[in-house]
């Protein structure tokens, strides 16, 4: 039996999140967006309240909630600024291969730091030439007696300039690609570690994105995660568990650009009449709230399978694909309902316009999954049907 209701304690997580982006994440939002400057003071106070950081398990001193509960946070901040969401969220990415491939030592060294005091540890993937194709890492790693000497540049890294340490995935071969990966855990301090100046975006102006930039830099041994050629299963792994969350970003901001849209159409006439009165926005806010609902129900399925299966990686998927694209509409079609002043930075539609693209494009693109999906249909997908029944009969039934 299927049932979408939410427990006591998820309702209260729920209502501390929706409480914190409404109290600490919206009234600011408009300023960090404008001056591009890092949100440190918010992210201080969501770690203070316990909203940061959700997945690291109880012994390690963190909540140890699983993706579901993570989501239902998300949705919830995500509807206050997407950008202070991603810098707060990616320390749960950046803690997420520990977390798959860790042992004991590296989780009580990495982890506990997380929960004692405000950190940040970055997830350094994607490079100037590569992004979704994991395989295609070129950052090279070298074993030198007991150490691993890393050199290569990373790109679009969240947060690197404030990072206390990195996840890092370099090959020993590029040309073997996904069998020679390798993940790292990778102090920012390292001597050849070194971080670029923040590039400007588009949208999610609240969050730090920059480069990462490894000369020469030596790990000891003992920072490698799992064994030499395990780094792409651990990535699979890690995007896996998060993706839910990036279909959770979605709806809580397509969520927020809906009920702009509600209350404008309220408010404003035209012809002599509320705009709420025209059916074509009626239709409008329906095929919104649809797609929200949809987008919901995909996430906390992916959530939950995420929570309890082997292989969450379709489901993930769906949801990603799904809810990354509706709020990219939804958004455009709140800019829509809201005409002219839709598009001027006094309201906030235009923001959640640029900031719902990102979603589109990281941690996977909306192409990636449709091809992970295309696969898993052609691969993996078992058919109702074990023999496609002849459809032309021209004989009546004989019972």
């Amino acid at each position: 039996m299927v049932d979408f209701t939410l427990t006591k304690e998820q309702l209260k997580l729920q209502l501390g999140a929706r409480e914190f982006a409404q109290e600490y994440m919206i009234p600011y939002a408009h300023y960090y967006d404008k001056t591009g400057e890092f949100p440190l003071p918010i992210i201080r106070k969501c770690w203070e309240v316990g909203l940061m950081n959700l997945s690291i398990p109880k012994e390690y001193g963190g909540l140890g909630l699983g993706v579901l509960e993570q989501c239902i946070v998300v949705e919830e901040m995500a509807a206050g600024c997407a950008g202070m969401t991603t810098s707060i969220y990616v320390n749960t990415l950046g803690a997420e291969p520990i977390l798959v491939a860790g042992n004991k030592e590296q989780k009580d060294k990495y982890l506990k730091p997380l929960t004692e005091d405000l950190k940040f540890i970055s997830f350094a993937c994607s490079e100037p030439g590569m992004g979704s194709d994991v395989a295609g890492i070129q950052t090279r790693v070298e074993k030198e007696g007991s150490h691993y000497v890393i050199n290569g540049s990373k790109f679009w890294i969240t947060n690197a300039p404030h990072a206390d340490y990195f996840t890092v995935f370099a090959s020993l071969d590029p040309r073997q690609r996904h069998r020679a990966l390798c993940a790292f855990i990778v102090d920012a301090d390292t001597p050849g570690v070194k971080t670029g100046r923040p590039v400007e975006k588009m949208g999610h102006k609240a969050s730090t994105t920059s480069s990462v930039i490894f000369r020469d830099a030596k790990v000891p041994e003992e920072n490698l995660l799992g064994s030499e050629g395990t780094g792409f299963p651990i990535a699979m792994k890690t995007f896996s568990m998060t993706r839910p969350a990036i279909a959770a970003f979605s709806t809580g901001l397509a969520r927020a650009a809906m009920e702009y849209a509600r209350e404008y159409v309220n408010k404003r006439e035209a012809f002599t009449q509320k705009l709420r009165e025209f059916e074509v926005i009626q239709f409008k806010l329906a095929e919104m709230y649809m797609k929200i609902e949809a987008s919901r129900v995909l996430y906390l399925k992916a959530a939950l399978a995420t929570d309890t299966e082997e292989d969450s990686t379709v489901p993930a998927s769906v949801a990603k694909a799904f809810a990354t694209d509706a709020a990219m509409e939804i958004a455009s079609e709140a800019v829509q309902i809201h005409g002219g002043y839709g598009y001027i930075d006094q309201y906030p539609l235009e923001k959640l316009f640029r900031d719902a693209k990102l979603y589109q494009i990281y941690e996977g693109t909306s192409e990636i999954q449709r091809l992970i999906l295309g696969r898993h249909v052609l691969k993996d997908y078992e058919p109702a049907m074990k023999e496609l029944p002849k459809w032309v009969n021209m004989k009546p039934p004989d019972f």
